[in-house]
């Protein structure tokens, strides 16, 4: 993800984007530049408009984004119900009855 954002820096800047300046971004940020993905980004990259791209994209993301924020929030208390039961689930086991702490100190001394 590194790789597009870098070209979209680069993008914006009025920058071509191309092998050294989008080496130079990515090692700017601290990222560990593949050569492979850098050449092949770069190769994809010339058969698009960009701008264009932007445009048609503006729109879209705000639509979905909204749906899945609400859905978080509907499934948060599910989930941690499900955190709690398991925690009691947990406790219920390592909770031992007297009978079988009885049980297990007489196998340790050779009783029943």
């Amino acid at each position: 993800m590194e790789y597009i954002y870098a070209s979209l820096m680069l993008h914006g800047a009025k920058k071509e984007i191309n092998e050294e300046n989008l080496k130079k971004v990515l090692e700017a940020a601290g990222v560990q530049v593949d050569e492979v993905r850098v050449k092949a980004l770069v190769a994809a990259l010339q058969q698009v408009n960009i701008d264009d791209v932007l445009k048609s994209a503006a729109a879209a993301p705000v639509a979905v984004a909204a749906a899945p924020a609400a859905q978080p929030a509907a499934e948060q208390k599910p989930k941690e119900e499900e955190k709690k039961a398991e925690a009691k689930e947990e406790e219920e086991k390592k909770e031992l009855s007297e009978e079988e702490l009885a049980s297990g100190l007489g196998a340790l001394f050779g009783g029943p």
